[in-house]
């Protein structure tokens, strides 16, 4: 059974940074698209951050773009999301999420195969 595990959440500062992980176990995730997404109580999930399989390329959501980075090491199975500059408003749970579908990923939650369990990011002001 695949799963996928994401870390490195939890309290900060506004100004401050976290880098959230995301591993994989079981099947090999190298030629697949990882997202990032996130949810906030209240309101709907949405994207964050993807990167391709070869982690050739990488998009960001306007909102979140000059402050966080996506990464992955495939020798690892895991993909990485540094979140710098960090704002009371990038509060949310953070999810990671596989499409086994689109080397590059999607914007779209729909187009994931299979989600983490999400990990609390908390930014005070």
């Amino acid at each position: 059974q695949v799963q996928l595990v994401e870390s490195g959440g939890g309290l900060v500062q506004a100004g401050g940074s976290l880098r959230l992980s995301c591993a994989a176990s079981g099947r090999m995730f190298s030629n697949t698209g990882i997202g990032w997404f996130r949810q906030a109580p209240g309101k709907e999930r949405e994207f964050v951050s993807r990167i391709a399989g070869g982690g050739e390329r990488t998009y960001n959501a306007n909102s979140v773009k000059g402050r966080f980075t996506v990464s992955r090491d495939n020798a690892k199975n895991t993909v990485y999301l540094q979140m710098n500059s960090l704002k009371p408003e990038d509060t949310a749970v953070y999810y990671c999420a596989v499409s086994y579908r689109l080397y590059s990923g999607s914007d779209y939650p729909k187009d994931y195969d299979l989600w983490g369990q999400g990990t609390q990011v908390t930014v005070s002001s």
